[in-house]
């Protein structure tokens, strides 16, 4: 059965989710939206131990069944030390990189649950101070946070309940321009976390069923390496998520198409499917391309470091700037969640 891919609505389900603080390890409050989002749908959900959310579509068989992921946590950073000066020290969660992180407004969520804004900015910022402004390394040693309060020591800032281990969320700075494009901080992965809620609702809303039953998990340690790794059913034989493809010199993915993973930094995927996936992307007249991840990891591939005996696969729509300011066209969102959706109809490898 067709559906209609609503380029306008899963762009604003996006904007909403990347407007939603959620670095790895402090992901309760973009979960709760989504499982909120899912009881509306009339579906059950459940976390698992490490907090990742999980709900399943009931299929026509579930002797063989799919799962099917994408992550929620994004980037982040967690005050490493309070500064005598009151300026905070960061350790960065995940692969981001400081030069992409100079001038960025932060928030800072203390353990009494209050939240405290901020900049990130180099120590050595001033032209009219410091002659190396320019030229000297972006590292954690010369990095800070300016907290927006009056504080001028590290007494200060402990008294706003600020503490070494509280987490910090970098501002996404979400804009959808009227080309389509989308551009955001934490596009990675939030991007196929809305594509996935819409497919849901779109599968639930006309009553679709699926020839398999799948479990949709929306994993929450993925920046860390270990987000999708467990709690799959042993019926799953089929793994395929969902994330962003990476975009620059060498590649073909681009921001108007659904990427297909051949191979990442954690070896190939499976052929079978990666064909079936191009089997199905050329059936429908979608714009799609093959691509090598040099430097990429997801949680398909956690999957099978972990013992798990499935077929695995990963596909996403074109991201530029992976892992700073990013940016998608809304033609990427639709071809990917056209495939993810031709993907659940389609028939399991060797079924």
């Amino acid at each position: 059965m067709e559906i209609n891919f609503d380029g306008k609505k899963m762009m604003q389900i996006i904007y909403d989710l990347v407007n939603t603080p959620s670095p790895t390890g402090f992901t309760d409050q973009i979960l709760d939206q989504i499982e909120d989002y899912l009881a509306k749908l009339g579906l059950a959900s459940w976390r698992n131990n490490k907090g990742g959310l999980i709900t399943t579509l009931p299929g026509k068989s579930s002797e063989k069944q799919r799962m099917v992921t994408a992550h929620v946590d994004a980037l982040g950073a967690m005050v490493k030390e309070i500064k005598a000066n009151g300026r905070l020290k960061l350790a960065l969660i995940g692969g981001s990189r400081w030069n992409h992180l100079e001038g960025e407004y932060c928030q800072i969520f203390s353990a009494d649950g209050k939240t405290y804004k901020g900049t990130i900015l180099m120590h050595q910022t001033s032209v009219h101070v410091y002659k190396d402004s320019g030229s000297v390394e972006r590292s954690g040693d010369n990095m800070e946070v300016r907290v927006d309060e009056k504080v001028d020591s590290a007494n200060d800032v402990r008294k706003l309940g600020i503490n070494v281990g509280d987490f910090v969320a970098f501002d996404p700075r979400a804009e959808i321009t009227e080309s389509g494009f989308i551009k955001s901080r934490h596009l990675d992965d939030k991007a196929s976390v809305g594509i996935l809620m819409y497919l849901i609702q779109a599968i639930r809303e006309n009553d679709i069923k699926l020839p398999y039953t799948t479990h949709i998990l929306f994993s929450n340690h993925e920046e860390v390496g270990y987000g999708g790794n467990s709690n799959i059913p042993n019926q799953v034989v089929e793994y395929l998520a969902v994330d962003m493809g990476a975009i620059g010199d060498g590649q073909t993915t681009d921001e108007y198409s659904v990427s297909i993973c051949a191979m990442d930094s954690s070896g190939p995927y499976n052929y079978h499917l990666r064909q079936r996936l191009v089997d199905l992307a050329e059936k429908h007249q979608l714009n799609y391309k093959v691509d090598i991840y040099p430097y990429y990891g997801s949680d398909a591939s956690a999957a099978l470091r972990a013992g798990h005996d499935i077929i695995h696969g990963l596909i996403g729509p074109g991201i530029d700037a992976s892992h700073a300011f990013e940016r998608t066209h809304v033609e990427a969102i639709i071809n990917t969640a056209k495939l993810v959706y031709y993907y659940l109809l389609s028939p399991i490898i060797n079924d």
